[in-house]
């Protein structure tokens, strides 16, 4: 078993990245902007794509617009895991 540095719980290690990851991050300076400007180009995008492509798409406007809302996610964590 491969062990990672970290904080220790119940006498085990545990990997910093996942305890970075999965922690509360307010925003800090202007991460609430830079999120609200992601989230507004985002859906911007997903509107495009629903108007774009007709109903007999059902299947690829779903896809579509799925990895519009993914980008977002991981936008939005990358501005509150990496705010200065």
């Amino acid at each position: 078993m491969r062990r990672h540095r970290g904080r220790k719980r119940s006498g085990e290690e545990v990997n910093p990245t996942i305890e970075h990851n999965f922690k509360y991050h307010p925003p800090v300076g202007n991460a609430a902007d830079k999120h609200a400007a992601v989230r507004a180009k985002a859906k911007e995008l997903a509107l495009l794509i629903d108007e774009s492509l007709p109903p007999a798409a059902g299947r690829e406007k779903a896809a579509a617009i799925t990895k519009c809302e993914e980008a977002m996610m991981w936008a939005c964590a990358g501005i509150a895991r990496h705010s200065e």
